[in-house]
C-alpha cells in the first residue's frame, strides 16, 4: 500500500545547555542546543522523524520556515518521492519564490534539511533497515538517483559518481562486516569547551583516557595565552602518540588565523578547524598553504552551505579535511554528493557532530561511506560529543571510542516524547520554570 503523506507538525525544541557552558566556543558563548524538530505522518499511520541543529534563539525561524515547505510534501507519497528523490530535493530548493530566500543556504536550507532528514527517516523505517543499511544497499545508479547534480558537474559528473561508486563495490561486504564488529572511529571534543575550568578539563580528559579515547579536540581562540596554557595541559596528559585538534569556530582573519596557529604549533595539532569565516574559500586556501609546511591541515564544514561551495573549497585545495553535517546541508540527498566530490578530491571526510541529534545522524552517513564510497579510515574519524543522547529512542553506542553501527530501522532521529513536551520552548516546563523564576 502506498503511504501517503497526509500530516506534518514541527516544534521548537531547547534545552538549556548554557548553564553549564556546554558547547561553548570563541563565537558562541552561551549555546542552548536546540532542533527544529519534525514528525511526518502518511494514512498508514507510519511516522518519519527528523531535525535541524541550532543554538537556541532563532529556532523559531526555522519551525516558520519548515511550515512554509510543508505544502511541497503533504499529499504526496513516499513512492513517488524516492521514485524521484532527485526531482523532489530539486522540488524544495527550487521553489519560485521560497528559493529567493536561500537559495540552498540560511534558514530555508536549514528547514530544507529537517523535512528531507524526516522523509529518509520514513523511507528507512519502510524498508525495516538502518539508514546507512539502507544506503549500503542500494545500487550506484539508485544512489546517484537521489543526487541533485547540478552546479557542481565541473568538479563530478553523474558518470564520475557512478565509476567511484562501481569501483568501490569489491570488498563492501567485508567492510560491513568490520564496521558492525569494530565500529567507525570516533574523536572527543567533550573534555575542552572554552567556557570549561581547568579542573573540569583535567577530569574530563583523564577519564576519557581511562576509557580509550586517543584522539581530543580544544577550542580555541579566544585569547592566545590562554590557548597555548590549555593545548599544553591537554598534551601533557594524551601524550605525544594521541591526536589533537583544534578549533576556533571563524574567530579569526586569514592573517591572524596563520599568526596564531603558528603560535599553537609546537603543540602538534593535526588540523585547525574553522579559522576564519565559513565562507572565505580563497582565505582557507591562502590558510592551507601558509600551515602546510608547519605539518597542519584545515578542517571546515560544519557551516558550509551547500555542495556548490565544498565544490570550490575542494577545486582551491582550501580543505584538508572535510567536515560535512548531516543538518546544515539538504539532508542526505546533497551530503552524497559532497562525500563523493571528496573522494574524487582524495580528502578525508570527518563529519561534524555532536550539538543535538548531529551525532545520531551523522553515523548513518559516515558509516555509508566507508562501505561504498571511501574504503579508507587513514586521517578519518567522526566528531562525538558526550551531551543529550538519552533523548533520543536510538541514542548512539560508542564502544572503545568507536561508534557502532545502530541497528534500529530508520535515520536515528526520533526522540522521546517526553523530552520534547519538556523542552518544548517556550511552554515545555523546563523553560516555563524558567521564566517564573526570572520574573519571582
Amino acid at each position: 500500500m502506498p503511504q501517503k503523506i497526509v500530516k506534518l507538525t514541527v516544534k521548537d525544541v531547547r534545552f538549556p545547555t548554557s548553564l553549564e557552558q556546554h558547547g561553548s566556543d570563541a563565537m558562541h558563548t552561551d549555546p542552548d542546543y536546540s532542533v527544529a524538530y519534525v514528525v511526518i505522518e502518511t494514512d498508514g499511520g507510519m511516522k518519519g522523524y527528523g531535525l535541524t541543529f541550532t543554538v537556541g534563539r532563532g529556532t523559531e525561524i526555522v519551525v516558520c520556515a519548515l511550515k512554509a515547505l510543508s505544502g511541497l510534501v503533504v499529499g504526496k507519497t513516499l513512492e513517488e518521492i524516492v521514485g524521484d528523490f532527485r526531482g523532489f530535493y530539486r522540488l524544495l530548493t527550487s521553489d519560485g519564490q521560497l528559493r529567493w530566500i536561500g537559495p540552498e543556504k540560511g534558514v530555508i536550507q536549514l528547514a530544507t534539511a529537517a523535512l528531507l532528514n524526516a522523509v529518509w527517516d520514513l523511507w528507512a523505517r519502510a524498508e525495516g533497515k538502518p539508514l546507512w543499511k539502507l544506503l549500503v544497499d542500494m545500487s550506484p545508479e539508485q544512489v546517484v538517483s537521489c543526487i541533485d547534480f547540478r552546479y557542481i558537474t565541473d568538479a563530478l559528473t553523474e558518470q564520475e559518481a557512478l565509476d567511484l561508486l562501481r569501483k568501490a563495490q569489491p570488498g563492501k561486504a567485508e567492510r560491513e562486516q568490520q564496521m558492525l564488529k569494530e565500529g567507525y572511529p570516533a574523536y572527543t571534543t567533550s573534555c575542552a569547551w572554552l567556557g570549561y575550568s581547568d579542573q573540569q578539563l583535567t577530569q574530563l580528559c583523564t577519564e576519557a583516557l581511562a576509557s580509550g579515547w586517543s584522539r581530543f579536540k580544544v577550542k580555541v581562540g579566544a585569547d592566545l595565552e590562554d590557548d597555548e596554557r590549555r593545548c599544553r595541559l591537554i598534551r601533557q596528559m594524551i601524550g605525544l602518540d594521541k591526536t589533537l585538534m583544534i578549533d576556533a569556530n571563524q574567530r579569526w582573519d586569514v592573517g591572524e588565523a596563520i599568526r596564531w596557529v603558528t603560535s599553537l604549533a609546537p603543540f602538534r595539532p593535526l588540523w585547525i578547524e574553522e579559522p576564519t569565516s565559513p565562507d572565505d574559500i580563497l582565505g582557507h586556501a591562502t590558510i592551507s598553504k601558509a600551515l602546510a609546511p608547519l605539518g597542519i591541515g584545515v578542517a571546515s564544514g560544519e557551516q558550509c552551505h551547500n555542495r556548490v561551495m565544498f565544490k570550490q573549497f575542494l577545486q582551491a585545495s582550501a580543505l584538508q579535511f572535510v567536515q560535512i553535517d548531516s543538518c546544515r546541508l539538504g539532508s542526505v540527498n546533497e551530503n552524497l554528493a559532497v562525500l563523493l566530490m571528496a573522494h574524487k578530491f582524495q580528502v578525508p571526510v570527518c563529519p561534524h557532530a555532536g550539538g543535538v541529534g548531529l551525532c545520531e545522524l551523522v553515523q548513518h552517513l559516515i558509516l555509508f561511506d566507508y562501505i561504498s564510497v571511501s574504503a579508507d579510515l587513514n586521517n578519518r574519524m567522526c566528531e562525538y560529543v558526550d551531551h543529550l543522547h538519552e533523548h533520543f529512542t536510538s541514542p548512539v553506542v560508542i564502544r572503545n571510542a568507536h561508534y557502532l553501527p545502530p541497528k534500529d530501522p530508520g535515520y536515528s532521529c526520533e526522540m522521546l516524547e517526553s523530552s520534547v513536551e519538556t523542552h518544548q520552548f517556550p511552554g515545555g516546563e523546563v523553560w516555563a520554570n524558567r521564566l517564573a523564576k526570572a520574573l519571582e
